[in-house]
């Protein structure tokens, strides 16, 4: 079946754009995009690949390759390994390159690229900015070029890259389906008519597509000619700096996308629309510092930075020479304009600081409904919680697991895992003399193979219970608890972990944010948390209960840690106390870690948070604690 042209794709202009750009200069670092479900991100990926010029490979020409990179590609399908077979049959030592190798001059694509394990994005991520792979393991070391347009699409709903990771992707492009009836009412027709006869709409796109093809090749070639001044420079490190990106790989970025749009559109010198082109596709995804900072580029922020860019740009260019008779220099005329003085508007808006005394009390404090929650308090480098034992769940930062890397720590006859060299000939030795051998190289049988075992990370589902009854409303208390959860999900988001809040107030436990790997979400809904009323803390913890033996049923590999915030004053209904500790053994009987987080304050302690943990059978650390030592302890010993 032909492939689906890349001129046939209706609409996705900056997509597009942004692929044929690093069509034209592989230097750029490839491509990000995010959108959701059925925006035609593969589709048009895939048709990239007929537009690439084709690729010499020793001496024989052949056209360019797409490669797809699975999310459960083991590390020794992407960059190679031993070639365990010419091992066992010849005694040699050889390599068996893996799918970089194969994706040399061509395209590589990973779909939902943020499912995929980290440690393979930062092997693809390296490979695509040094343009080689380099492979020490197993007794081998090679080295082999991989230059291609890295390409990884993914759907943000299900979860966002590091930051660090999305610095590493030249561009990024957020793509969502049209809302013009016209536009949807084409893409359905042009999809229609490919299903009925691939051929016959291929054909009718293929002068359009060579058309595209020549023009990438032109481009190219013109790409060395292409002149970056000393102005449009001083603009790209203008607005870089204006955008406050770490480091300098967006200015190296800007550059060379800028210089790509130039020979694109058959210029010889870089001009302000190229900058600003190049702008709009390199910094969106570079100014997100913070895990939880909304994506995207503000197109009136982006105008400001420009004018200032270019108000940098003519300040570093020589003066005009003064004019012998006297007068005004060319051009000289003063700007009357008003200073800028870089600031920026106040956004913050008022602050309804509400009541301030403590509801604490018979009546358990104020209606639910009447007051929002308090806007976190700084937040802070969370300490590891963790899981006890050695789980077996999808890779992540958090609890100890097997496997596929990590440290080796024994051997085992299950030839799954990795091959565990030292133990294969161990246990071959044995045998030699029975298998005739005096002399020679060593005689292996498929018996003497043993794996290897490693022990690595894991991510977890962490369900937060956060406590925001009256006795918990106090601002100052609040800001504090809502700063420590702001804390914990960041925590999450780096650890790979997935996530689910369920907040407890007034008569019942609302699970305010089903269990999700987008961490940003349960952010939002934090903020947006109201608070009040009594404290039904048995309630939460049937409610976390619930959602983890759910959670359970559909990943029965991802271990839970239930994390309660909270003063341990259960005020809801009759014996809300003696209802809670029975919710907590319940919780405890179904094998679920838990750690306590008591925020009580004043001289008068209760004590009630520690006891409530004591019948979780899991681990108790004051509020203050969570940035001031190492918990991870609290938790392991509770086991």
């Amino acid at each position: 079946m032909a492939g689906f042209p890349f001129s046939a794709v209706v609409g996705q202009d900056q997509l597009r754009l942004a692929l044929i750009l690093c069509a034209v200069h592989p230097g750029i670092g490839g491509v990000l995009v995010r959108g959701e479900k059925g925006t035609a991100k593969s589709t048009v990926v895939r048709a990239l690949t007929a537009l690439l010029p084709a690729v010499d490979d020793a001496g024989v020409t052949r056209p360019a390759r797409l490669v797809e990179l699975p999310v459960g590609a083991t590390e020794d399908r992407v960059i190679g390994s031993i070639d365990l077979e010419k091992v066992l049959r010849d005694g040699e030592r050889a390599f068996q390159p893996g799918l970089l190798a194969a994706a040399h001059q061509g395209v590589l694509y990973v779909d939902e690229v943020n499912l995929l394990h980290d440690h393979l994005v930062d092997v693809l991520l390296d490979a695509a900015a040094m343009g080689r792979v380099h492979v020490e393991r197993d007794g081998i070391s090679h080295s082999h070029a991989a230059k291609f347009v890295l390409v990884g699409t993914m759907n943000p709903e299900e979860g966002e890259l590091r930051p660090q990771l999305l610095d590493r992707f030249g561009l990024a492009v957020d793509v969502s389906a049209s809302r013009d009836v016209d536009v949807r009412m084409e893409v359905v027709r042009r999809r229609l008519d490919y299903e009925r006869d691939p051929q016959a709409f291929a054909r009718r796109y293929a002068p359009a597509d060579q058309e595209l093809a020549a023009e990438i090749l032109s481009a190219r070639n013109k790409l060395d000619g292409v002149e970056l001044s000393n102005r449009e420079l001083r603009r790209i490190a203008s607005l870089c700096a204006s955008f406050d990106v770490d480091g300098m790989r967006a200015d190296l970025v800007l550059a060379r996308t800028a210089t790509a749009h130039a020979a694109w559109r058959g210029g010889s010198e870089v001009t302000e629309e190229d900058v600003r082109v190049a702008a709009e596709l390199t910094l969106p995804h570079r100014r997100r510092r913070d895990p939880f900072d909304e994506p995207g580029l503000d197109q009136q922020q982006l105008d400001d930075a420009m004018d200032r860019a270019d108000e940098d740009a003519r300040a570093g260019e020589p003066e005009p020479p003064e004019n012998p008779e006297g007068g005004e220099p060319d051009g000289g005329e003063s700007d009357g304009g008003e200073p800028d003085d870089g600031g920026r508007p106040d956004d913050d808006g008022p602050d309804d600081d509400g009541p301030q005394d403590d509801p604490d009390g018979p009546g358990g404090g104020v209606r639910a409904t009447d007051r929002p929650s308090a806007p976190p308090s700084s937040a802070f480098k969370a300490k590891l919680l963790e899981v006890p034992g050695v789980g077996e769940g999808a890779p992540g930062r958090r609890s100890r697991s097997t496997s596929s890397r990590g440290r080796v720590v024994r051997s085992t006859t299950d030839r799954g895992h990795g091959l565990h060299l030292t133990s294969t000939v161990f246990a071959a030795a044995e045998s030699q003399i029975a298998r005739g051998r005096t002399e020679g190289r060593l005689r292996l049988a498929p018996a003497d193979l043993r794996g290897a075992i490693r022990e690595g990370r894991e991510g977890n589902l962490i369900v937060f219970v956060v406590d925001a009854s009256g006795s918990m409303a106090a601002r100052d208390r609040l800001s504090a608890v809502t700063g420590a959860v702001v804390s914990l999900l960041r925590d999450a988001y780096q650890r790979r972990d997935k996530v689910a809040v369920i907040t407890v107030r007034g008569r019942e436990a609302e699970l305010v944010l089903p269990p999700t790997s987008s961490v940003d979400i349960a952010v939002r809904r934090l903020q947006s948390m109201r608070t009040g009323g009594k404290s039904p803390l048995a309630e939460g913890f049937l409610r976390a209960r619930e959602v983890i033996l759910r959670e359970r049923l559909r990943d029965p590999q991802r271990r839970a840690l239930m994390v309660a915030l909270t003063d341990g004053r259960a005020t809801g209904g009759k014996d809300a106390l003696h209802r809670a500790r029975v919710a907590a053994h319940l919780l405890a009987d179904a094998s679920v870690a838990s750690i306590v987080v008591d925020c009580e304050t004043g001289l008068v302690r209760l004590g009630l948070a520690a006891e409530l943990a004591r019948e979780l059978r899991g681990g108790c650390v004051r509020l203050a604690e969570l940035s001031a030592q190492q918990v991870a302890g609290v938790v392991r010993a509770a086991a």
